[in-house]
């Protein structure tokens, strides 16, 4: 016997012909956040830019650097209390904020089709193994009314064994 053949069970990804995927592509469109233009893929770029460390980073650098500069007297383009700085805040959390709530409520879009998706799955994966489980019933029935046939046939022929060597006993006598 094949030690390969009964390593692992057969998992719905082994079964050829069949698209693994397809719960899931009636809701490819919500891939890209904003859509696929080029402005859409750029403005979800820039909407995650917004929370990585180096952005983080970076601001703080800007501002102290900014803050620093005007402090020290190396130049007045925007002395204290930082008017500018504040326009510049404002300004960036004007793009920034409708940007993340878009990207937000996009990602739950794509998280909703996603677990829709998934439940589908989930119940024909459930269907499969119901059918599967069904079929075994069937094979174990089907395998012990074919023992019970054994059994009454070794009966019989055991019956008739004996008979056979009794009439043999009785044709040598």
């Amino acid at each position: 016997m094949n030690s390969q053949t009964h390593d692992a069970a057969p998992s719905l990804e082994d079964i050829p012909g069949v698209d693994h995927w397809r719960f899931h592509r009636p809701h490819e469109h919500l891939t890209a956040t904003f859509g696929n233009e080029w402005f859409a893929l750029k403005a979800e770029a820039f909407a995650r830019f917004f929370g990585t460390p180096f952005f983080l980073g970076a601001q703080t650098v800007i501002v102290a650097l900014w803050i620093g500069v005007n402090v020290l007297g190396l130049t007045k383009f925007d002395a204290y209390p930082f008017i500018l700085l504040n326009l510049a805040f404002s300004l960036q959390a004007a793009y920034a904020a409708p940007l993340i709530l878009l990207a937000q409520t996009r990602q739950s879009e794509r998280d909703k089709a996603h677990t829709e998706a998934d439940a589908k799955h989930r119940e024909a994966v459930a269907a499969a193994a119901a059918q599967n489980a069904k079929q075994l019933l069937e094979l174990l029935q089907q395998n012990t009314q074919m023992t019970e046939n054994i059994k009454q046939l070794t009966e019989r022929i055991e019956v008739l064994t004996v008979e056979m060597h009794k009439q043999s006993i009785n044709k040598q006598a």
